[in-house]
C-alpha cells in the first residue's frame, strides 16, 4: 500500500528575527507542500532499491525516516494546479500510480535597485560567460548519485530572512526570472555550514551568483549556497552536517551582503523552508 503523507509546513516569513543554526529533533523529515515551488511526499510499503519512482517523469529523492522510506519529488514553479501522479515500477515489473492534487498559490513582488547596471542587461562579453556558466549550473541541478540523503536539514547561517522563495522579481524595474532560494542577510565574512551530508560537485566564482558552491545530498537532492565572500571547499570534498563550506557576502548581483541558499530536487529548485527547521526567533535585528 502507498499512501500519501499529510503534513503541511506553516511558513513564518519573518524579516526581523535571528535564526539559530541548531538540528532539528531527531528524524526530522522535509514537509509536504502541495503547491507550485513546493514538494510531494509518498509513503512507501516493500521498497526496494530496484524499485523504480518517477514523478512528472523524473526520478524521485528517495530516503528514510525512522522504519519507513519516502519519494520526495520537487513540484516545478510554473506548475500548473490539477492532478499529478508518482509512477511506482516494482522489481516483478508491476506498477502502481499514486495522485497528488497541486493547488495554485501566488508569489508576491520585490523590486530591487542594482548598481552595476550590467548585472542587469548584460553587455556580449557578459552573455558569452553566462552562455557557459549556464551549462555547469544545469549539469550540478541535474547531477544524481545513488547515495540516500539525510534529509535532516540545519539552517545554514544566522541572519535575517531578507527574500523569500518565489517572488517575482524586478531589478531596475524590469522582470527577471522569480526568485529560486532563500535570501538570509547576514555580515560579510559570516561562516556558512553545511545544511546536511554531502559531496560538493560545484564551487566557483558566477556572473551572477557570484562564489557560489553546489553540494550533492544523494538521489537528486542537491543544495545551493551563492554570494559568498569566500570558498573553503572544491568538488569531491566530503562535508558532514554542520562544516564550513565559505562566507556570507556580496558577490555577484547583490544589494547588500546575504546567504542565497537555494535546494534542488529532482532537477527542480523548490522553497527550502520546507527542509529547514523552524525559524528560533531570539533578538531583533537592527
Amino acid at each position: 500500500m502507498i499512501m500519501v503523507t499529510n503534513f503541511q509546513k506553516h511558513l513564518h516569513l519573518v524579516a526581523v528575527t535571528t535564526i539559530l543554526i541548531f538540528s532539528k529533533p531527531g528524524y526530522a523529515m522535509p514537509e509536504q507542500a502541495l503547491v507550485p515551488g513546493g514538494v510531494a511526499i509518498i509513503e512507501l510499503d516493500d521498497y526496494t532499491a530496484d524499485t523504480q519512482i518517477t514523478f512528472n517523469e523524473k526520478k524521485t529523492t528517495i530516503f528514510k525516516h525512522r522504519q519507513s522510506w519516502y519519494a520526495l519529488a520537487g513540484i516545478p514553479l510554473q506548475a500548473k494546479p490539477g492532478v499529478y501522479q508518482f509512477k511506482i515500477r516494482q522489481r516483478d515489473g508491476s506498477t502502481a500510480v499514486n495522485t497528488v492534487d497541486v493547488q495554485g498559490k501566488k508569489y508576491q513582488e520585490q523590486h530591487l535597485t542594482i548598481k552595476n547596471k550590467r548585472k542587469v542587461n548584460p553587455i556580449k562579453q557578459d552573455l558569452q560567460r553566462i552562455s557557459k556558466e549556464r551549462i555547469r549550473k544545469r549539469a550540478a541541478k541535474n547531477h544524481w548519485s545513488d547515495a540516500y540523503p539525510d534529509v535532516d536539514f540545519i539552517w545554514p547561517v544566522t541572519g535575517r530572512i531578507s527574500s523569500i522563495f518565489g517572488l517575482r522579481r524586478f531589478f531596475n524595474e524590469q522582470e527577471r526570472n522569480p526568485h529560486s532560494g532563500l535570501d538570509i542577510a547576514a555580515p560579510e565574512g559570516t561562516d556558512i555550514r553545511t545544511t546536511a551530508d554531502g559531496t560538493v560537485i560545484e564551487a566557483g566564482d558566477f556572473f551572477f551568483s557570484g562564489n557560489m558552491v553546489y553540494v550533492d545530498h544523494g538521489q537528486g537532492l542537491i543544495s545551493l549556497y551563492a554570494h559568498l565572500s569566500r570558498i573553503d571547499v572544491e568538488p569531491g570534498d566530503v562535508l558532514r552536517r554542520g562544516d564550513i563550506l565559505g562566507a556570507v557576502g556580496q558577490t555577484g548581483r547583490v544589494t547588500g551582503a546575504h546567504l542565497h541558499f537555494a535546494v534542488m530536487a529532482n532537477g527542480v529548485l523548490v522553497d527550502p523552508l520546507y527542509f529547514l527547521p523552524e525559524q528560533q526567533p531570539t533578538a531583533q535585528l537592527e
